[in-house]
């Protein structure tokens, strides 16, 4: 079994994009970044479904890095979805986005969200957050088994 952590980045803006994969390559936690970018794709990575059927690789990432506001399927109904789901319940979310309204960020935690992240304005603070999140979900943060 590899050591390597996998992170599910889902984001459809590709600028935001490249900012996240160059701060989690900043502190050496890129190691494998798996980028989908809509709601839809979200849900066959995780459960191996659609264009992901045959995908090899850890069954789960160790986080899931979620925008709000997604193409197809929103990400409060991923993590609803997941949720839901026993495959993929303990599976640590982390909404990350650029939404401050006080109703996402209810509605993100009902839904079982596991932190609420606001994606800075600035960008350096942009980047020092993603730096903070991927050292702590990969590095600092102990798991469930199984």
């Amino acid at each position: 079994m590899s050591d390597i952590k996998t992170i599910l980045l889902v984001e459809d803006n590709p600028q935001d994009e490249m900012l996240i994969l160059r701060s989690l390559r900043k502190v050496n936690l890129a190691n494998q970044v798996d980028v989908v970018r809509d709601g839809q794709q979200a849900l066959d990575y995780l459960f191996r479904e659609g264009e992901f059927a045959a995908r090899s690789g850890p069954e789960l990432p160790a986080v899931v890095l979620l925008d709000i506001n997604l193409p197809r399927v929103n990400g409060l109904e991923v993590l609803e979805k997941l949720r839901a789901d026993p495959r993929t319940d303990l599976l640590p979310v982390v909404i990350l986005t650029s939404s401050d309204e006080e109703r996402d960020r209810l509605r993100s935690y009902e839904q079982g969200a596991n932190s609420f992240v606001r994606k800075p304005l600035d960008f350096t603070d942009f980047a020092e957050a993603v730096a903070r999140l991927g050292v702590y979900w990969l590095a600092t943060n102990i798991p469930p088994q199984g």
